[in-house]
Formats: structure tokens, sequence, C-alpha cells
């Protein structure tokens, strides 16, 4: 059974729903966790999901999955310093990554044994509006989007510790006006898909594992033709196999589709 699940912002509680091989979702339960509940993360194990409260007062939830029924049942939250836009963890499921668009900054909190996020371990200042958090598959880089400072930021990820050291010579630049929003890495690890939200193009970097190194390969745009108006783009998706990439514009309200090259990493 696959289950999906929905945080209401409004409503302050998160949906769960059953998805049938055929598309067809059929709800499960709702939970009442209270406050405006946005970024969710799943961990790796597929056991527990994670979602911050972005009113007073901020926070990060722990919740565990049930996964026979796909029932949320609170394990306890823990304070975040600022609002939070977007939330990840490392590979390992070990720790927990959070970007705060308004506050400029990321946190780094450790994940115990039952799943429970503790306190948040280190803070680091980032460029204007932080907006993605990620790491690497390797697990020994974590990138960052800076919408309002045009680029894509670099860190070394020490995945024992937990630690993240800023590596600014290793920043993606973007061209100006773009604004880098959300971004995901393809499942060998070879290349970054960059979703950037004020011209709705969509860079393909090629990523070096070792140095963590950026090289531009294509962008693309991902607007209907013939759209015309001021571009807003904002989710970006890639299947588990790597063939196909989705991006989402909410002005044309719009899904785009894209082929994956194998090798390439390049877009059609």
């Amino acid at each position: 059974m696959t289950f999906v699940y929905v945080s209401n912002a409004d409503s302050g509680d998160i949906s769960v729903l059953s998805l049938a091989a055929g598309g067809e979702l059929t709800p499960v339960d709702t939970l009442a966790l209270g406050g405006s509940l946005m970024p969710l993360a799943l961990s790796p194990c597929q056991g527990f999901l994670y979602v911050a409260r972005r009113s007073e007062p901020m926070a990060l939830l722990s919740l565990r999955i049930d996964p026979h029924s796909g029932r949320l049942s609170l394990l306890g939250e823990t304070g975040l310093p600022a609002s939070m836009a977007y939330v990840s963890t490392d590979r390992s499921g070990r720790f927990l990554f959070a970007a705060s668009y308004p506050s400029h900054q990321i946190t780094v909190s450790p994940i115990g044994p039952d799943g429970q996020v503790g306190s948040v371990q280190q803070t680091l200042g980032t460029g204007p509006n932080a907006h993605a958090i990620l790491a690497a598959p390797s697990n020994r880089h974590v990138l960052v989007t800076s919408l309002g400072g045009g680029r894509l930021m670099n860190f070394e990820f020490d995945a024992a510790s937990g630690q993240l050291s800023p590596k600014p010579a290793a920043d993606w630049i973007a061209r100006p006006g773009a604004g880098p929003r959300h971004f995901c890495f393809s499942p060998c690890g070879r290349f970054v898909y960059l979703l950037n939200e004020l011209d709705a193009g969509l860079d393909v970097l090629a990523f070096d594992a070792h140095s963590g190194q950026l090289r531009a390969l294509q962008t693309i745009s991902s607007l209907p033709s013939g759209f015309s108006g001021k571009a807003w783009a904002a989710d970006i998706h890639i299947t588990p196999d790597g063939r196909h990439l989705y991006t989402s514009e909410r002005n044309s309200s719009t899904l785009a589709i894209f082929k994956v090259q194998p090798e390439s990493g390049l877009l059609s």
C-alpha cells in the first residue's frame, strides 16, 4: 500500500490518504497538530515523517508512520529558531536540515534512534532567502538555494558529526533575475536539476560527487508554449528511475514533463 501525506497550512492538520495503483486517492485519517504546517520530509527508511510549523511557536514535529495503516502518531516536537520553508534529512536519516526563507539561515538537528528530532545543533547564515536544502546522494555535500542571492550554495557535510562547512568557492552563480528556488539530484548523483522561480528556467548542472563542483550543461524553459505572463515556478521532482522530471509553474497552473537522457543528463 502507498500512502500520501498532505500538510494543511490553514487548518493545522495533516491529511493521510491511500494511493491505489490506478491513481485514486482515498482519505484514511486526519491528524490535528495546530499552527501553520507546511514543509514535510520523509525519513529514508520511510518510517517517520517530519513537518515544520511556521507559526508561533515555530517547531519541528516528529511523527511515526504505521507501516500497515499509514496513520501518523506524534513522537514529539522541538523548537526552531525561525520559520522554515524547507526541511529534509541527510541520506542516513540521522540529521535533519531546515532552510529559512525570511531569516536567511539553515539549521542542522540530530535525529535519535527512535526517529525523534532533537534540538538544533548548528545554525548558519546564508545568502538572502534560503529556499531549499538537500544532501547529495553521496552524503558528502549539502546544497542550499539562495533565491534572493541568486546562487546555489555548497557545504561540505560531516556525516558522523552532522556539521556543515561552507564551501563558497564551489557555489553555483545563477544568471541575473533567475531566482534559484527548488532542485533535485539525479538518482545516480551525477546531475543537479535547478528550478528558478522568477524566470521558470530549468538548469541542468553536472555535479562532481568528490569536490562538489557544479558545471552548467543546459538551460531549458519550463513555461508552456505561448505563455506571456510573469513566471512563478515552484516545485521539481524526478522519478526514482531518473528517466522523467516534473516541474510546476503557478501562474499558468501547469506541470512540465521532461524526458531525461540517462548518459548526458540533458532534458527534452
